[in-house]
């Protein structure tokens, strides 16, 4: 359930600073630091975490409005073994609760819209398809009735803004195939990322398996499958440039997310 907003007239707002000696003109700066500590806990590690709250005139704080809010963040590690080299959200008109902010939580009180950018390295594609939850997700995909082991596998960059994919994968107890595939990115519907018009190396039996498996990929490269609780994530441009993959969209936030424990 949506909490309604509170209207507090003007004339008592100076009598309400008065109670929060810790706001007054630093109120941005307190939920700035607020909406970085609650952004940060979200991943496992960070280089750098920088939010900054946009209200003027401050007083709008102690009704919860904010013109809007700027994130960037650099170098996340997600719990999941996810990595991105950069992040940057911005969001416009934001409605929160502000006592919810003096203990530590940012919640909503309306849902929102902000523009997204994400960078990914060369060597961000590499860990992120090693991690055990995209390899756990990958070995889902039983190729002839048996069970696929994937060894060393690496995404690059190439100079004519395709990703090849290669990785040594092991059908059973078979023998490794070595796989070798180059495809360019596209994006369907804004949720979904795909390996298009996909050129396939290799001796019979390695293009038969490749395909298998980008047809697996494909299906499992949906955001909806990906997006932290609360929050819907959509794409509108890929760019690929330097050996970096950056993606520019949106992401709807109904509820600012938060990280489940177990």
């Amino acid at each position: 359930m949506l909490r309604s907003e509170v209207f507090v007239p003007p004339y008592k707002v100076a009598t309400l600073l008065r109670g929060f000696p810790s706001i007054g003109q630093g109120g941005d700066q307190l939920v700035s630091k607020a909406v970085s500590a609650a952004i940060a806990a979200l991943f496992k590690q960070t280089d750098k975490i920088d939010a900054t709250v946009r209200a003027e005139p401050v007083a709008k704080l102690l009704q919860g409005s904010l013109d809007g809010f700027d994130f960037i963040g650099n170098g996340l590690l997600m719990y999941n073994g996810l990595r991105i080299k950069a992040m940057e959200l911005y969001v416009q008109a934001v409605s929160i609760d502000f006592g919810a902010v003096l203990s530590g939580r940012i919640n909503l009180r309306l849902p929102t819209e902000a523009r997204l950018r994400v960078l990914l390295s060369e060597a961000d594609l590499t860990t992120s398809f090693n991690t055990p939850f995209v390899v756990q997700k990958l070995q889902k995909l039983e190729y002839e009735g048996k069970p696929l082991n994937f060894h060393q596998t690496q995404l690059a960059i190439n100079g004519d803004r395709t990703l090849q994919l290669t990785s040594k994968i092991q059908v059973g107890d078979g023998e490794a195939v070595d796989l070798d595939i180059n495809a360019k990115v596209e994006v369907e519907e804004r949720r979904r990322i795909q390996f298009a018009q996909v050129k396939y190396n290799g001796d019979e039996a390695a293009v038969r398996l490749g395909k298998a498996l980008i047809a697996h990929v494909n299906e499992m490269l949906d955001l909806d499958k990906f997006a932290l609780d609360g929050t819907q994530l959509r794409i509108d441009q890929v760019r690929i440039r330097d050996d970096e993959l950056t993606f520019y969209g949106t992401a709807q936030i109904d509820r600012f997310p938060e990280r489940k424990t177990r």
